[in-house]
C-alpha cells in the first residue's frame, strides 16, 4: 500500500494531514474500495458515495471515543479502511475475513453493528442517554442514509431524541436513492430541500423584521413558525426538536470539515443534511447505482460482472418467482405485489413493469408492508409481500396479529432462505421456519427446486390462508418447468425414493443435497431414501409416520435446529405417541459467519458429503433401549 493511505493506521493519523490533502486521501480510499470489491463483491455504490463524509467525520471527531453509529453498514467500507483495516480489506466478505457490515467484535471503531436498516438513530439515542447518565463527555453521531428514514423505527427514535433534548448529531446522508429508486413522500421532501435556500433566507429575514416590532405577539410569532413548515420542508426536523442545517455538499471535504467543526459543539439534537452521489468516483457505479449497490465480482475496466455467462445457466429462484407471479396475476386481477424498497432484489421488478397499478413499494418498512397487505386482503385483494427472509423477522407481530389472527389470505414470499453467503449473519435466512410455524392457521412451504417454487406460489394463492413460502438465493437446478403454475395438495409431501436402512425427511434447500447424500450412502452399502416434505406446516404426518415406522429417519433443513423443521417432526411423533430413531441435521445454535455458501454449508455439516458422513456415523452407533 502506497500514498497517503499507507500512513493511516488509526483515526488519529488522519488528523495529522492538512485539510488540503484530504481529497487525495479520499481518492485513494475509493481506489482501494473499487479494487477490493471487484474481487470479492460487495456494497460498492453506497460506500463510494459516503467516503468523503466518513473521512470528514473521522477528521473532526475523536473516534473511537466519540461514537459513530452507521445505519445498515452499506455505506461503511471507507470507515473500515480508515480505522486500521486497510491492509485486510482484500479479505472483505470472505471466510475468516472482514465482514461486509460493522461488528463490535471486529473493531473498537465499530460502535454498533447493523445489517438491517433504520436502527442507527435508536442505538445512538441509547448511547447518548448512557453518556448523560454516566457523566461522560464524548459525542455521539448517527449517520443515516435517506432510505433508512422510511423505516418507522427511525421516526420513533427521532421523537424520543427530541423529547430527551440530548446532545446528538444526526447526519442525513441523502444519496437520493434507497437500494433501488427512492420512494415515498419523504423522498420528495428531501429533493425540495435542495432548492429552497431562498426560502430559508426569506423566512429568516421575515422573522428578523417582525422581531423589531414589540406589538407582534407570541401568537403571531407562533403562526409564522407553523407556516414555515408549509414552505420549508426541513422544518419537520425542527418541529421534532432538532436544529436543522443543510443541505451540504457531501463531496466537498473542506466544507464538510468546516460545517462539522461548527455543529460539533452545539447543544441538543442536531440534524445535518448532506447530499451525496452513489458510486462517486467510479463511473460504472455512478451510471448504474442499483446494479452496484450489491455487486458480484466485476472487471474494473468495464464494470461488467465477471461471473460466467448466464445464458447457459438455470434461472435464479428470484427470477422464477417473479415470472410465476406475473403469470398468475394475468389470470387474477386481485393479485397485488408489495416490496420494501427492493423490487430488483425480490424479483418484483417483473410485476412492477407488467402491472404498475397493482404494485406497491412502501420503502424500508417491512412491518407496514405486511399490515398494508392485510388491509388489501380484508377488502378482497390477494396481496403478496416479497421480502428477504432475514428482514421478515421485523414483521413477526404483523403476521401474527394482523394476518393470522384475522385469517386473511396474505402471501409472504421469503427470498434468501438458508445461508446466503458473503453477507453473513445479519442476512442468513435461518430463523423463519422457527418463527412462523408456531403461528396458528398459517401455511409454511419450502420448495426443493424452481418448479416446486412455481407450484407453491400457486398453492399459496389457492389455499385461501395466510401462506409463507421460503426459497434460497441463487440459481435453480435446471429442472423442467410446468407449462403453468399449478397448486399442490395442501400438506402433502412426496416420496422420491424409499430406503431399507434409513430415509431422509428433507425440506427446501436441503432436498437435492439429501438425494445426493442417499446416493453416496448407497456406495457405502447403506440403502437410503429421500422424502421431500414440501410443507413444514401443515406437516404431512402420514408420510412421516410411514417412514419412521419403517426404520431410522434423518431430518434435513437449512433453518435453525431450534424450533425448526426437525423439531416439527419430533413434536408430531410425540403427539402421536410414536417412538422413533431420529437424527436432526440443520443450522446449529450459533451464528454463522460470512463465506461462500458451499463453504458455510460444509462448516455446518449440510453438504451432501457431510450429511452422508453424519448419517453413516450415526447409523453405526449402538442403539440402547429408549435412546436414538
Amino acid at each position: 500500500m502506497t500514498g497517503l493511505l499507507s500512513g493511516i493506521k488509526t483515526s488519529a493519523d488522519i488528523k495529522k494531514l492538512p485539510v488540503s490533502e484530504l481529497p487525495a486521501l479520499a481518492a485513494e480510499v475509493r481506489g482501494l474500495l473499487v479494487e477490493a470489491v471487484s474481487k470479492t463483491g460487495g456494497h460498492l455504490a453506497s460506500s463510494l458515495g459516503a467516503a468523503d463524509l466518513i473521512l470528514a467525520l473521522h477528521y473532526v471527531y475523536d473516534t473511537p471515543r466519540d461514537r459513530l453509529v452507521f445505519d445498515t453498514g452499506h455505506q461503511t467500507y471507507a470507515h473500515k479502511i480508515l480505522t486500521g483495516r486497510a491492509d485486510r480489506f482484500h479479505t472483505l466478505r470472505t471466510r475468516g475475513g472482514l465482514s461486509g457490515f460493522l461488528k463490535r467484535y471486529e473493531s473498537e471503531y465499530d460502535a454498533f453493528g447493523a445489517g438491517h436498516a433504520s436502527t442507527a438513530l435508536s442505538a445512538a439515542a441509547g448511547m447518548a442517554a448512557a453518556r448523560d447518565l454516566s457523566g461522560a463527555s464524548n459525542r455521539v453521531v448517527a449517520v443515516v442514509a435517506d432510505g433508512a428514514m422510511t423505516g418507522g423505527m427511525s421516526w420513533e427514535a427521532m421523537q424520543n431524541v427530541g423529547q430527551l433534548g440530548t446532545d446528538l448529531l444526526v447526519v442525513l446522508n441523502d444519496n437520493q436513492m434507497f437500494i433501488s429508486e427512492r420512494v415515498g413522500r419523504l423522498g420528495h421532501i428531501l429533493t425540495k430541500m435542495l432548492t429552497l435556500g431562498f426560502v430559508q433566507r426569506a423566512v429568516r429575514r421575515t422573522e428578523m423584521f417582525l422581531g423589531r416590532f414589540p406589538f407582534v405577539g407570541r401568537v403571531v410569532r407562533r403562526m409564522i413558525k407553523r407556516a414555515r413548515v408549509l414552505f420549508l420542508p426541513g422544518m419537520i426536523f425542527e418541529e421534532m426538536g432538532f436544529a436543522y442545517f443543510g443541505p451540504v455538499d457531501g463531496h466537498n471535504v473542506a466544507e464538510l470539515v468546516e460545517v462539522l467543526g461548527y455543529v460539533k459543539d452545539l447543544k441538543g439534537p442536531v440534524m445535518l443534511h448532506v447530499v451525496t452521489k452513489k458510486g462517486r468516483g467510479y463511473e460504472p457505479a455512478e451510471d448504474s447505482p442499483v446494479e452496484f449497490h450489491g455487486t458480484p465480482k466485476f472487471d474494473i475496466e468495464t464494470g461488467e460482472a465477471s461471473a460466467a455467462s448466464s445464458d447457459k445457466l438455470p434461472p435464479t429462484f428470484t427470477a422464477v418467482f417473479g415470472g410465476a407471479l406475473v403469470e398468475l396475476a394475468k389470470k387474477d386481477p386481485r393479485i397485488c405485489a408489495i416490496t420494501a424498497a427492493m423490487p430488483e432484489g425480490t424479483g418484483l421488478d417483473q410485476f412492477r413493469d407488467a402491472f404498475p397499478e397493482r404494485y406497491y413499494d412502501v420503502g424500508i418498512a417491512e412491518e407496514h408492508a405486511v399490515t398494508f397487505a392485510a388491509g388489501l386482503a380484508a377488502e378482497g385483494m390477494r396481496p403478496v409481500v416479497a421480502v428477504y427472509s432475514s428482514f421478515m423477522q421485523r414483521a413477526f407481530d404483523q403476521v401474527q396479529h394482523d394476518v393470522s389472527l384475522q385469517k386473511l389470505p396474505v402471501v409472504i414470499a421469503m427470498d434468501r432462505a438458508g445461508l446466503v453467503g458473503e453477507d453473513g449473519p445479519t442476512h442468513h435466512g435461518v430463523f423463519d421456519i422457527s418463527l412462523f410455524r408456531m403461528i396458528p392457521d398459517v401455511v409454511v412451504m419450502a420448495p426443493a427446486d424452481e418448479n416446486e417454487l412455481r407450484r407453491m406460489l400457486a398453492t399459496a394463492f389457492a389455499c385461501g390462508k395466510p401462506a409463507l413460502l421460503r426459497y434460497p438465493r441463487g440459481r435453480g437446478f435446471g429442472v423442467p418447468l410446468d407449462p403453468e403454475p399449478a397448486a399442490l395438495p395442501l400438506g402433502r409431501g412426496r416420496l422420491l425414493s424409499r430406503g431399507r436402512d434409513v430415509n431422509f425427511l428433507a425440506v427446501g434447500g436441503r432436498v437435492h443435497p439429501a438425494v445426493k447424500a442417499a446416493q453416496l450412502l448407497k456406495e457405502r452399502g447403506i440403502d437410503a431414501g429421500v422424502a421431500d416434505l414440501r410443507f413444514v406446516k401443515p406437516l404431512d404426518g402420514e408420510l412421516v409416520k410411514e417412514l419412521v415406522l419403517a426404520g431410522p429417519v434423518i431430518t434435513a433443513e437449512d433453518n435453525s435446529l431450534a424450533g425448526g423443521f426437525g423439531s416439527a417432526v419430533l413434536e408430531y411423533l410425540n403427539t402421536a405417541g410414536i417412538e422413533a430413531r431420529v437424527l436432526r441435521l440443520g443450522i446449529p445454535d450459533s451464528y454463522v459467519e460470512q463465506g461462500r455458501p458451499d463453504e458455510l454449508y460444509s462448516d455446518v455439516g449440510l453438504t451432501a458429503e457431510k450429511m452422508a458422513a453424519s448419517a453413516a456415523e450415526w447409523l453405526a452407533r449402538p442403539v440402547r433401549a429408549g435412546h436414538a
